[in-house]
């Protein structure tokens, strides 16, 4: 039980349906789907479409998504991997003879193909109920009326002027006065309406076909892109296994690569032989999760790529002598050298999570990568572009070297928790790079301190990255003196560390207890 005497918020609590989102007008959409007889896929569908909308700088039906489903008839979880992969004529030699070192975050070539609404298409096809029409519809009325402007996507727009100035399409919907919008002014894109309307109508083909392609093809190959129409007509969403590993009495499951869910598991695997309980000193807790997060990222940085492409050894690094191996190299009262990062660094996206009535759950990520993706703008379909393929090395031989139709290292993760067999809560951090430890995180705070999920997500936040430990204001003075005593180079942060949705399955007793991020503006709302 929460101290009542404190400002935070409740834990939400319902018996028969419930939705975690970042925003409050998509957590809406989704109960409004659940009540009206959708289900989870249905209710994150129209929740995200929302999201499109409501936090444009975030997510959009111009970038990747990927989701984690639990349908309680078929038992076994489902992973769908809905990210893009880079147009066909895209090579390393190509980017190397015009002295490409990376890929840009702000060019077009940053964008590989779309792969949200193919995501939302496949999902709807196999596991949904309602039909597009019906799900869309509460993200056309925002885009079309305006959609009020909410304080974090307002605070979010204060550092983001300059990017969306770089692109006259995108600073004549986004900043219609000159300036970006504040908190309480109306946001209108009309023509983001009109192709969820055609997407609507046409299903995936609205969007990877005709007049929308064109637009997004032209805008691109304006710019010096290698995209083709053929590029758009060949995407497909790829249903894959999860992957899984044992933490506590639990399963932990995640996407496998080309995600870095992966990664979040080989931090778990080592941290499980480390007492975490609530008696454990803050200090050792963050310092345990560095560590366990410096040799986890490294081996992401050297081995991870498409597994369609590249070999990824998943069961080596799940391995129990693997993660004894980096536990024996852990100096408790000493940090290891840091983790440098040579590629672009991101903190944003939406994730949301949903369970119905029937216990189908749903965790579901959708991104634009960076604030406002790769800042390329397709004007007359309204569509702003994602910048995953700033991920890509454009190093020969690397296992996440830019190749033709291969998709980039991706850092979006949706988890599920799992026990005996079923699964007990979709769960999700924001916050780019940071997912990772962000999900080890949450789940030692649920397992090992015995929080509920709107206490692990309010938690203070940590990340060992980038050759510094990045600390949260929550973080306490006398942690942070004996963190640096231990060596660790302390980075307090200006914004807040990524955000998080969780709703945990209480089967025995039939209840839904949901948390949603307080860094941010949404929340957990059940019936």
């Amino acid at each position: 039980m929460r101290d009542f005497h404190q400002p935070r918020r409740s834990a939400a609590v319902a018996g028969e349906a419930m939705a975690a989102t970042s925003h409050p007008l998509a957590t809406l959409a989704a109960i409004d789907v659940l009540r009206a007889g959708g289900n989870a896929v249905d209710a994150a569908i129209a929740a995200s479409a929302v999201l499109c909308v409501a936090e444009p700088h975030m997510t959009g039906i111009g970038g990747d998504c990927f989701a984690l489903y639990a349908p309680k008839a078929a038992g076994a979880p489902l992973a769908l991997n809905g990210s893009g992969a880079a147009p066909m004529k895209a090579t390393v030699e190509w980017y190397r003879e015009r002295g490409f070192t990376g890929i840009p975050v702000e060019s077009v070539h940053a964008v590989t193909v779309p792969g949200a609404v193919d995501a939302w298409c496949t999902l709807l096809e196999r596991h949904g109920s309602k039909d597009l029409t019906e799900l869309l519809g509460p993200a056309i009325r925002l885009a079309e009326e305006g959609v009020v402007v909410t304080p974090r996507p307002a605070f979010d727009f204060t550092f983001l002027a300059d990017k969306v100035r770089r692109d006259p399409g995108a600073a004549h919907v986004f900043m219609p006065e000159g300036r970006m919008p504040a908190m309480g002014e109306r946001l209108r894109m009309p023509a983001l309406a009109e192709t969820f309307r055609r997407i609507a109508k046409e299903g995936r083909r609205g969007f990877y076909e005709g007049p929308v392609a064109a637009d997004i093809v032209k805008r691109c190959n304006e710019l010096g892109g290698l995209h083709t129409l053929e590029d758009f007509a060949r995407h497909r969403s790829e249903w894959v296994t999860p992957i899984r590993a044992r933490y506590r009495d639990h399963d932990v499951l995640e996407c496998p690569p080309n995600g870095q869910g992966l990664v979040a598991l080989m931090i778990l695997r080592t941290l499980d032989g480390f007492d975490l309980s609530a008696s454990c000193d803050e200090a050792d807790r963050i310092h345990l999760l560095a560590e366990a997060t410096k040799a986890a990222y490294r081996a992401r940085d050297a081995f991870l790529g498409d597994p369609r492409q590249v070999p990824v050894p998943i069961e080596r690094f799940l391995a129990e002598d693997y993660a004894e191996n980096v536990r024996r190299r852990i100096d408790r009262g000493r940090a290891s050298a840091g983790v440098d990062w040579d590629e672009p660094e991101h903190k944003h996206t939406i994730y949301l999570c949903v369970v119905d009535r029937d216990r189908n759950a749903i965790s579901f990520i959708n991104s634009l990568f960076h604030e406002f993706g790769s800042g390329v703008f397709a004007p007359g379909s309204g569509v702003m572009l994602h910048s995953r393929g700033a991920m890509f090395r454009t190093i020969t031989g690397h296992p996440n070297a830019i190749a033709p139709g291969k998709r980039p290292l991706h850092t979006i993760i949706p988890g599920m928790l799992a026990k005996d067999g079923r699964a007990v809560m979709p769960f999700g951090v924001m916050g780019g790079n940071y997912q990772a430890a962000g999900h080890a995180a949450l789940i030692a705070r649920l397992l090992d301190e015995g929080l509920d999920p709107q206490q692990a997500i309010e938690a203070p936040r940590s990340f060992a990255f980038d050759g510094a430990l990045q600390l949260e204001a929550t973080v306490g003075a006398a942690v942070e003196a004996e963190l640096a005593r231990r060596g660790h180079v302390i980075d307090r942060l200006v914004r807040p560390l990524g955000g998080a949705q969780a709703i945990r399955i209480d089967h025995q007793r039939g209840v839904l207890i949901g948390g949603s991020e307080p860094r941010k503006d949404g929340c957990a709302l059940g019936y």
